[in-house]
């Protein structure tokens, strides 16, 4: 498949920004579910991904040209490496196309031939099993044969005819039927033959630069199974009326005489031997678009860094660090080097959590795409926790509380098996009582930190910090009243916040004054001791 000049321009035009197409993550996230984790330092739970907006940033932040290259973008985010030689491997790849404009252009042409549905299944073709052929495979060659017989023999015995149109009518009920079973293939194959010419016009333009004996050879060992591809190569068009008739032609076709099924189990037997190099061919295509996307989402950026990893693990500062799914952010700094965890406290909307996730992002883009929002950023290399988003399970009949005590189980559960840990923690035990849930934050806060792990956490609870000075470094966020306005600046200062909003924010919503003037008078009474 080509692209018109028009085509080209528009993929040109829009590769660098943010995409505008629905996002299924359900296709998505099939190359990270199947592929090998026995590389990965850490795989990023889903719970964190969710606490941590981790999808909406991925969706801001997919500037890919194909669904392979797309897939392999999320897998790197949810999986933290062992080691940097993906990354340095990647940034390789960005240096050299960012000083070969039109290679790169070309690259991101090529790639986009890649970005039908389709390619989602390929790789399934690297992890997948292989649907066995079934026993009654033989009568789907008999009918395959008497449908091309009863038609050729119906010239001279027109009674065959009739002969013709039931076994065809048969056909058509079992290709349909059988649909379901080759589906992921009549998908995945005739994206293999693209994927395997996209690799040779790479090759050829000089884009792919490593490993090409290696890749050479695995071309051409595809190559001898994408000649028997030829029947399933045609796809429907919405757009071209012509392509969409020929679709539909060669759909009848393939019914009548039962094409497809013949054809899909006689690949399948040849892909089995196939697994690797079709894994070569999609790693290094899927490299080289998560390159130019990483290097899009940087240009977008109002500033970046590279982030240096610590090596000795006591290390773990940034400055000026922002949150990348905010218009003009307010930049933070932030050193954790001396052993102290963080507590963080402030009034509603004054930014704490915000901070909290704009700390497990950039923890975590900084050890999978060596990417920081910062202008300074140095971390060891460490997992990444958190329980921020936290709700009852209606369908498990759990509430708040229990569901957050899972969650904070998990993390107990993870420090005992070593490494370093990095722990987010929003407003701590917040479904229970006051006294129970400052002496249980106080217990896990204590425990989850110490000179391997750090923590991470904001509270409403003034009187928890009292217990936790010699451990815990404090911060706040704050705000000004202006007449009926609340003020924010989102700038994190140092120590412990005084100030609460609550009641004012009942002020600002023109709440009848009898309830707030009690609420004041009993919030003083309460913190006088009645």
């Amino acid at each position: 498949m080509g692209f018109s000049k028009r085509d080209k321009k528009e993929i040109l035009l829009n590769y660098k920004r943010p995409k505008k197409a629905d996002f299924f993550f359900e296709r998505i996230a099939l190359f990270f579910i199947n592929s090998d984790k026995s590389d990965a330092h850490q795989v990023i739970p889903y719970r964190t991904m969710r606490d941590l907006d981790m999808e909406e940033l991925f969706m801001f932040m997919d500037r890919t040209c194909s669904k392979i290259g797309q897939q392999y973008l999320y897998a790197t985010l949810r999986m933290i490496p062992k080691n940097d030689a993906n990354s340095q491997n990647i940034e390789r790849i960005i240096k050299y196309l960012d000083d070969s404009p039109q290679l790169k252009e070309s690259a991101v042409v090529e790639m986009s031939r890649l970005n039908s549905a389709g390619a989602y299944f390929l790789q399934g073709l690297i992890y997948q099993k292989h649907i066995s052929k079934p026993k009654w495979f033989w009568s789907l060659i008999v009918l395959s044969a008497l449908s091309c017989l009863s038609l050729i023999l119906a010239k001279f015995l027109p009674v065959l005819l009739v002969v013709f149109i039931l076994v065809g009518a048969g056909n058509f009920i079992i290709h349909y039927w059988n649909k379901k079973n080759v589906f992921i293939y009549s998908n995945s194959i005739p994206q293999l033959v693209i994927l395997k010419s996209v690799v040779n016009k790479l090759l050829q333009s000089g884009v792919i630069t490593d490993n090409t004996e290696q890749i050479r050879a695995a071309v051409a060992k595809i190559d001898k199974v994408s000649r028997l591809t030829f029947f399933l190569k045609l796809e429907e068009s919405e757009e071209d009326i012509f392509r969409q008739v020929a679709y539909y032609i060669f759909e009848l076709i393939k019914a009548t005489f039962l094409v497809e099924p013949l054809v899909v189990f006689k690949i399948i037997d040849k892909l089995e031997s196939c697994r690797d190099e079709i894994g070569i061919l999609f790693n290094a295509v899927a490299q080289i678009d998560v390159a130019v996307s990483i290097a899009s989402f940087r240009e977008g950026l109002p500033y970046y860094t590279l982030p240096k990893i610590s090596p000795n693990g006591s290390q773990f500062a940034m400055k000026e660090v922002f949150h990348p799914l905010i218009n003009n952010p307010v930049a933070n700094d932030l050193d954790l080097s001396e052993g102290k965890s963080v507590l963080v406290s402030g009034s509603n909307m004054s930014g704490k959590t915000t901070f909290i996730r704009t700390v497990g992002i950039n923890s975590i883009l900084s050890q999978t795409i060596n990417t920081a929002c910062a202008k300074e950023f140095i971390i060891p290399q460490l997992k990444v926790h958190s329980a921020i988003k936290i709700s009852d399970n209606l369908l498990d009949d759990t509430s708040y509380y229990y569901e957050e005590v899972k969650a904070i189980k998990k993390m107990i559960l993870e420090k005992g098996e070593g490494h370093q840990h990095l722990f987010l923690l929003d407003e701590l035990f917040k479904g229970t009582n006051t006294i129970e849930r400052i002496a249980s934050g106080k217990a896990v806060l204590s425990y989850l930190n110490d000179e391997h792990n750090w923590v991470i956490g904001s509270t409403h609870d003034l009187e928890l910090t009292e217990y936790l000075t010699s451990e815990y470094s404090y911060y706040h966020f704050a705000e000004s009243v202006d007449g009926d306005l609340l003020k924010f600046d989102f700038k994190l200062k140092t120590g412990r916040s005084q100030d609460t909003n609550a009641i004012r924010i009942l002020e600002i919503n023109a709440f009848p004054k009898e309830i707030t003037e009690e609420a004041k008078a009993l919030a003083r009474k309460i913190k006088d001791g009645f």
